[in-house]
């Protein structure tokens, strides 16, 4: 039988600054971390990549890059859904007015 796999569970900013500030004291492994908080390892290294990323110790997307890209992607899929009714539109009248 295979693990049964975790429900998704989501976590405030100010969680994951406390987790990512455990591990960089240097007290506890990352992996030590993410037991005693029952975390998964790959989660709580990612929170530290992009807090190394966000305080620009690291190349990559910072955190308000990532949102702005998302937030970019949602207007633009919108902006072509509107250009493709209106494209039908067009396309309707000119039918009709033959």
């Amino acid at each position: 039988m295979g693990k049964k796999p975790r429900p998704r569970r989501s976590f405030t900013p100010e969680f994951k600054a406390e987790i990512v500030e455990l591990c960089r004291r240097g007290d506890r492994s990352v992996g030590q971390v993410a037991k005693d908080f029952d975390l998964t390892e790959t989660a709580v290294r990612d929170w530290v990549k992009q807090a190394e990323v966000d305080a620009g110790e690291r190349d990559g997307l910072t955190s308000d890059e990532h949102e702005e890209l998302a937030w970019l992607r949602r207007k633009n899929r919108r902006l072509r859904e509107d250009v493709d009714i209106l494209k039908r539109a067009t396309a309707f009248f000119a039918k009709e007015t033959r």
